[in-house]
C-alpha cells in the first residue's frame, strides 16, 4: 500500500536542544513494506511456519529514493486525525521519537492508509497490503503534479482521473458544458481556470474547494453566480474572480460576503447594477466592469478604495434633477423594526426570521448619516468623480469623462436638508 503526499518528519528532541524544525513538508511516497525479522531465515507469507511478515513504514523522497524506515508493530504512540478530511494527519512514533506529519493527501486514500498503519501497529496481518522493501523509482513521483494546463479538447483526460495533488488546473477551450465532478475532488486546488468553454451553471460544490484562491470562468455561458457559492468556504479563500464575457445580469446581494476578493473582472456581461453592499468588499483593489448595462452606481460604491477601476462603455444615465421621495410618516412597524435591527447589529438568518425579511434587510439603504432605511427614504442621483475611489481610472466614455452617476439615500427630510445645505 502506498500514499502520495507531503511529509515532514519532526523530531521531538529538537525543542529540548533549542532547535526548531523547518516547518515545511516535502513531496514523498509513503509505503507499507514487509521486513523479515533477523531470526527468520526464509521469507514467508501469511501465518505459516515462518510467521507473518512485520510491517514497516517507508518514507521515500526524490532526493532519498531508498527512504527512511520506521517499524510499526507496537511503535505508534498516537494518531492525530482531526483534519483527515482535509488530507492532513500525524503519526507519532515511540522509537525514534518523531512525528510523521502528512499533508496534501487524498482524504480517502489517507484514511485507508492510516487504517492499515493502525492494524500494523496492533500486530494484525496485512501481508496482502505490503509492498517489497525496495527503493522507489523516479516515475512513481510523476503522479505528484501540482500544475496541469489543458488547452484543447483532444488533450482533456476522459479515461483517467486528475492527479489529486493539483494546485493549479487550467482546462480552457475544451468544450465543457458543465464543471467536471472530478475537478471538485481536487481539494488542494488554489487556482482553477475554466475559461473559454460553454459552461452554463456552476455547482454549489465548487464552494467545497477550501483552498481555492483564483477562479477564472471568463468566456462561458453563465447567467448567474449563485447565493450558495457566496455563502460557501469561498468567503475565506477566494481572492481573484474572473466572470467576464458571460451573460450575467445581476449579482446576488450575498456576493458582498466574498470579502477576501482583491481582483474582480465583470467585463462584457449584461450587468444592470452592482450589489447594494458592494462597499463591504474592503479588500477589493482591482475592479473591471466595462461594456455592461450599468445605469447608476449604488451609494456604497464610494466606500471602495481601489487601485484600478474600469467602467468604460456602460449606459450611465444623466442625474435626475428632482429627488425621489418615498418617506412614510409615521414609520411603519416593519420600517421601525428593520432600522433597529440594522442599527444595533442584531444578527439575523432565515432560521430566525422569514427569508423574504432577510432579503429586505440585505438590500437596506444607508443614509449619509450612517443610519439605515428600508422602504422610507429620499433618493437623489448625483455624480461622483471616480478618481476619488480609484488611483487609476479608465475613462467612462470616449469624451474623456471620469464621472459617473451614483445614488444617495436619506432616511429623513432633516438629513436631506442638511446635505443640500452642505452642498451649497
Amino acid at each position: 500500500m502506498k500514499l502520495h503526499c507531503e511529509v515532514e518528519v519532526v523530531s521531538r528532541h529538537l525543542p529540548t536542544l533549542g532547535l526548531r524544525n523547518r516547518g515545511k513538508g516535502v513531496r514523498a511516497l509513503l509505503s507499507l513494506c514487509q521486513q523479515t525479522p533477523p531470526n527468520q531465515l526464509q521469507p514467508s507469507t501469511g501465518d505459516g511456519p515462518g510467521g507473518p511478515h512485520l510491517a514497516c513504514l517507508l518514507v521515500s523522497t526524490m532526493k532519498d529514493k531508498r527512504g527512511s524506515r520506521y517499524e510499526l508493530k507496537g511503535n505508534v504512540e498516537r494518531f492525530f486525525t482531526r483534519f483527515v478530511d482535509d488530507g492532513k494527519a500525524t503519526v507519532r512514533l515511540k522509537d525514534p521519537p518523531v512525528d510523521v506529519c502528512l499533508s496534501k493527501a487524498n482524504s480517502s486514500n489517507l484514511k485507508s492508509f492510516l487504517s492499515a498503519v493502525r492494524l500494523a501497529h496492533q500486530g494484525g496481518n496485512i501481508s496482502a497490503s505490503l509492498a517489497a522493501l525496495t527503493p522507489v523509482k523516479a516515475s512513481e513521483f510523476e503522479n505528484f503534479k501540482t500544475k496541469m494546463v489543458i488547452t484543447s479538447k483532444k488533450d482533456y483526460p476522459l479515461s483517467k482521473n486528475f492527479p489529486y495533488s493539483l494546485e493549479h488546473l487550467q482546462a480552457s477551450y475544451c468544450g465543457l458544458v458543465r464543471v467536471d465532478m472530478r475537478i471538485l475532488c481536487l481539494k488542494n486546488l488554489k487556482k482553477l481556470d475554466l475559461s473559454h468553454n460553454h459552461i452554463k451553471q456552476l455547482p454549489a460544490t465548487i464552494g467545497d474547494l477550501v483552498h481555492l484562491q483564483e477562479l477564472n470562468l471568463s468566456d462561458n455561458h453563465l447567467k448567474l453566480f449563485s447565493v450558495a457559492l457566496c455563502q460557501s468556504t469561498l468567503q475565506k479563500s477566494l481572492q481573484s474572480l474572473d466572470l467576464s464575457k458571460n451573460k450575467i445580469r445581476v449579482l446576488p446581494q450575498q456576493f458582498c460576503q466574498l470579502r477576501k476578493l482583491t481582483d474582480l473582472k465583470l467585463d462584457d456581461n449584461e450587468l444592470i447594477q452592482f450589489p447594494f453592499k458592494i462597499g463591504q468588499l474592503t479588500n477589493l483593489r482591482f475592479l473591471s466592469a466595462s461594456r455592461n448595462k450599468l445605469s447608476c452606481l449604488p451609494s456604497e460604491f464610494r466606500h471602495l478604495s481601489l487601485e484600478y477601476l474600469d467602467l468604460f462603455g456602460n449606459t450611465f444615465e444623466k442625474p435626475k434633477v428632482l429627488p425621489v421621495i418615498k418617506l412614510q410618516l409615521p414609520l411603519t412597524l416593519l420600517e421601525s423594526c428593520a432600522r433597529t435591527v440594522l442599527h444595533t447589529r442584531i444578527p439575523y438568518t432565515p432560521h430566525i426570521i422569514p427569508y423574504h425579511l432577510c432579503q429586505d434587510l440585505d438590500i437596506a439603504k444607508t443614509c449619509i448619516c450612517g443610519r439605515f432605511c428600508l422602504n422610507s427614504f429620499i433618493q437623489e442621483t448625483t455624480t461622483v468623480n471616480l478618481h476619488s475611489i480609484a488611483h487609476t481610472v479608465v475613462l467612462v466614455d470616449t469624451m474623456g469623462g471620469s464621472e459617473a452617476p451614483i445614488y444617495s439615500y436619506f432616511c429623513s427630510l432633516a438629513c436631506y436638508s442638511h446635505s443640500s445645505a452642505m452642498l451649497k
